[in-house]
């Protein structure tokens, strides 16, 4: 049995590989609801031999949605209509996580393919965007800074929205620290600029992340995976670093985190990403620390043998993939058979297994 197709225990979890469906924004939701299309493209992963699927950045407030499409968990609609995507995981044999999220700065924006680029106006169905300091993202509205009682509405709307996703039935917890969205915001000094206890140094920065990691964790119990989504560089002169990362990493699993998912970018416009098959699995390596921080790696990830091989260096403990699902959503089965490794298959595609 190859690393990646070997159980990985998480709390009361055994999740049956460590080839991993990473959270893709689908902007098809309505109302913060999901629909048809995510039923019909998650439990395809399962299908095809994911161990884990994360479903996409779900809001936990109105206002933290990145477009006026994004699915949502902050009322009792969305998280009833997520309960039969996650039943229709488990019948295929996968768990499913949900990744926790608020965009910042960078929510009300148009969807990829909309005519229009930017933030949606408010006439439009757009919103005031919030930020640890108002400064925008290029090209966005310019947001408002937060004050305490808005910092207090995020944590509590974390928290909220990880006891209905609990309550829809999803195994795994994420909260998105990442991708220039709002908790990343407060963690890279070039878009907090804070000098009250959310600002200046990385303990300051991280302090916000963290008082979401510790609230959902009170709200997960203790059989309840958690995973942290963290950029690990903003790829820009004078922001978040690996060194810094690994730091954060470690704060955030004294607190209750059981894996650090490590990504890079997108806090700012300027960034510059030499981008190259497994080009993020460095910074998963650092921040694992030779073990002592859980992590997953992702980037680029697009073979059976590839991601054999960031788990063998020890740079991981496991792999998140993206795009490679959405060409193949069968990446699971192939993956294993190029490595050799006998999986459960579903029965209806048992006569593909062999020839």
């Amino acid at each position: 049995m190859s690393l990646l197709f070997s159980p990985l225990p998480l709390r009361s979890l055994v999740l049956r590989n460590r080839l991993w469906v990473s959270p893709m924004c689908m902007y098809s939701a309505v109302d913060g609801v999901p629909q048809e299309w995510h039923h019909t493209h998650l439990a395809q992963f399962a299908s095809g031999g994911a161990g884990l699927i994360i479903a996409e950045a779900t809001a936990v407030l109105p206002e933290g949605r990145i477009s006026p499409r994004d699915t949502g968990l902050w009322n009792d609609a969305q998280r009833d209509a997520w309960a039969p995507i996650v039943a229709a995981v488990h019948a295929r044999g996968a768990h499913i996580g949900v990744q926790l999220a608020h965009a910042g700065r960078k929510a009300s924006t148009w969807w990829p393919w909309a005519p229009e680029q930017g933030s949606v106006p408010v006439s439009e169905g757009g919103w005031p965007t919030v930020a640890p300091s108002a400064i925008a993202f290029e090209g966005f509205a310019e947001p408002a800074a937060l004050d305490a009682a808005g910092i207090a509405a995020v944590v509590e709307g974390f928290a909220s929205a990880a006891r209905r996703a609990l309550d829809a039935g999803f195994d795994v917890l994420e909260i998105h620290g990442a991708h220039g969205y709002l908790l990343h915001e407060f963690l890279s000094p070039l878009s907090n600029h804070r000098d009250d206890a959310y600002g200046g140094s990385l303990e300051n920065r991280a302090r916000l992340l963290l008082e979401v990691t510790e609230a959902v964790r009170a709200v997960a119990g203790e059989d309840v995976p958690l995973f942290v989504r963290i950029s690990a560089t903003d790829h820009a002169p004078g922001g978040f670093a690996a060194e810094e990362a690994a730091q954060v990493g470690e704060w955030a699993v004294a607190r209750g985190a059981d894996l650090i998912d490590v990504s890079s970018g997108g806090l700012v416009a300027h960034q510059r990403i030499d981008v190259h098959p497994g080009y993020q699995v460095p910074l998963a390596a650092a921040v694992r620390r030779g073990g002592r921080i859980p992590s997953s790696a992702v980037g680029l990830l697009t073979s059976g043998a590839q991601a054999e091989s960031v788990l063998a260096e020890g740079a991981a403990d496991a792999i998140f993939a993206g795009r490679e699902w959405l060409r193949d959503p069968h990446f699971g089965l192939r993956a294993a058979h190029e490595l050799g490794d006998v999986i459960a298959w579903p029965d209806q595609y048992l006569r593909a297994r062999w020839r």
